[in-house]
């Protein structure tokens, strides 16, 4: 379904192409013509000819061949276009920006219909409608700003919604984050963002592709497909985040209104994404920040060292990540000591390690040489360093550049003087560096990353079933009830792994039980089928007396015949 001529094109037209750049068809032009697109350039424009300084054709009819066409026009005359375009001039990749269809109306919906079932017959691709259009490194077929830094090792991202995909580039772009390619699949009326991570999948090449994918997603149209692919690229050394909003009804109705997508449960968005080992984020920023976490060395465990010259974002950045669920560890002892000589009076090295704001580039370079090399129970370091504007810290960035180079923990540049030394933060993200500037929204994600699982295991081994015995308990089952021993039949048949109980019909068979499985236990009335309305529960039973009491207790329960007595178990 995705094709070379999509993704590599060797000829581009601008069908609706202007000379007014605040028209989508001007944008997009200018956008091809920036960033030099280096195969063949053509515009229709039924009034001009010639647009942005290429010669403009009055009419598709006219036109040569051509690989890809990006279509800037009204919905109405978009049918015809692409008959032409598929059937007359071997076109195989169609962008079309216009909306006007599925998000609008029926009449917009079968106009889709129509248009998807023409590029179906020709085998061709299709990158909307309703959308901003693609990006990558070959072209910027796409009618938005900003256009990122483009490299290989970058982040691929795929967007449901256009507007979405500049807001979440805005907030990457001046963290230093580079993207390899952008889609903006609008209403998905072929290519989806399904269909397109699995193309990334079956063409991944680990150390050759782009590692991280990112994912804006308003519908799951095609839950296994998105889960076989997205485990896969895991499995195969990718990362992946993605937002899948619209989880709630008024979030559902908001995403209907505007792409057409209708919204998936939420708690089955969750599981699909545990599974999938998806780390899940909630907005835009964090989203940009999950993949600028990406791009760095993946942290052995736990343990973080937050390196500061400014008390308040390190305590902050300590609760965000304490209540994330990592830790940062008390740091003490010769080597500690030996650190806290080459610091100036009043640092501590305790952890968060202060080196006060009139710490130098030399100090921080002990304090990472320390991390790395002396303290082995950190396993990642944050280095929060700002300015008040007093003087240049070109000397600290480009210090902490060079030891990102040659530590193998992670070192996490968090730089919040994006005004005061904006200059020398610009010059960290020349070197290829990101930045992280809010302590908070770094921790936070920096929790998610860690605290998501890999893939669930490609080959699931069940535990066999026993069918006869499951089908012998069902069939004794004279009123739809079970009773204890059945359900432990049928448990045990299926393989499943479940706590010991026994039902028991006088003190003597639960005290043998007590004294067989030991303390807590758990005992529960045989009978009365909603038990806990009844008073017929008992839980952390821890000795011998309790089980005497309780067990003639239960028996006075109406309905009751006996007691179920069982492991406590605490867990999920």
């Amino acid at each position: 379904m995705i094709n070379d001529k999509l993704l590599n094109p060797k000829s581009v037209v601008v069908v609706g192409g202007y000379d007014d750049v605040a028209k989508p068809g001007g944008k997009v032009l200018k956008n091809l013509l920036d960033s030099n697109f280096e195969g063949d350039l053509y515009v229709v424009n039924p009034k001009l000819d010639e647009v942005q300084g290429i010669k403009s054709y009055r009419s598709v009819e006219e036109l040569p061949q051509v690989d890809c066409a990006i279509l800037a026009i009204a919905a109405k005359f978009c049918l015809q276009t692409v008959e032409v375009l598929t059937g007359n001039k071997e076109t195989g990749g169609i962008i079309i920006l216009s909306a006007g269809f599925s998000e609008e109306n029926e009449e917009g919906a079968e106009l889709e219909r129509k248009i998807v079932e023409v590029i179906d017959n020709a085998g061709a691709s299709l990158i909307g409608p309703n959308c901003v259009g693609l990006l990558n490194q070959t072209y910027a077929g796409i009618f938005t700003t900003p256009i990122p830094s483009l490299d290989s090792q970058g982040v691929d991202f795929i967007s449901g919604s256009g507007a979405t995909a500049v807001f979440i580039m805005e907030s990457a772009v001046p963290k230093g984050l580079r993207f390899s390619s952008v889609y903006s699949v609008g209403n998905s009326a072929q290519i989806g963002v399904e269909q397109i991570l699995k193309y990334l999948d079956e063409t991944y090449v680990h150390g050759e592709s782009a590692p991280v994918k990112l994912l804006y997603i308003e519908n799951i149209d095609h839950p296994q497909m998105l889960y076989k692919h997205a485990s896969s690229l895991i499995r195969k050394g990718a990362k992946i985040a993605a937002i899948k909003s619209g989880g709630c009804e008024a979030g559902s109705r908001a995403a209907s209104s505007h792409t057409g997508a209708l919204a998936s449960p939420d708690v089955a968005v969750e599981a699909l994404f545990r599974k999938a080992g998806i780390v899940r984020c909630n907005g835009r920023d964090e989203l940009a920040t999950v993949a600028s976490i990406f791009m760095h060395p993946v942290p052995k465990g736990k343990n973080v060292a937050i390196i500061t010259h400014a008390g308040g974002p390190a305590v902050m950045l300590t609760d965000s990540l304490s209540n994330g669920g990592l830790e940062i560890p008390h740091i003490e002892g010769p080597k500690a000591e030996a650190l806290l000589e080459k610091l100036f009076p009043g640092s501590s090295v305790a952890n968060p390690i202060d080196f006060l704001a009139t710490g130098t580039a030399e100090q921080l370079g002990h304090i990472i040489d320390a991390c790395e090399n002396d303290f082995d129970e950190i396993d990642a370091m944050a280095v929060i360093f700002g300015s008040p504007g007093l003087f240049p810290v070109y000397d600290v960035y480009d210090l902490l550049d060079e030891k990102m180079k040659s530590c193998k923990k992670p070192i996490y540049p968090i730089l919040p003087s994006v005004i005061n030394v904006k200059d020398e933060i610009e010059h960290f993200i020349k070197k290829g560096r990101i930045n992280f500037p809010d302590e908070v929204t770094f921790g936070d994600a920096l929790s998610k990353v860690v605290a998501t699982e890999a893939p669930q295991k490609e080959e699931i081994i069940l535990p066999k079933i026993d069918t006869l015995a499951v089908r012998e308990v069902i069939d004794s089952a004279e009123n739809g009830y079970l009773n204890p021993d059945s359900v432990f039949k049928l448990l045990d048949a299926a393989g499943i792994d479940r706590a010991f109980e026994r039902v028991v019909e006088n003190v003597d068979d639960a005290l043998a039980f007590a004294n067989e499985f030991g303390y807590p236990l758990v005992m529960k009335v045989v009978g009365p089928v909603h038990k806990s309305d009844v008073g017929g529960v008992v839980l952390n039973v821890t000795n011998e007396e309790t089980v005497r009491k309780e067990f003639d207790r239960l028996m006075q329960i109406k309905d009751t015949y006996a007691v179920l007595m069982g492991e406590m178990l605490s867990g999920t």
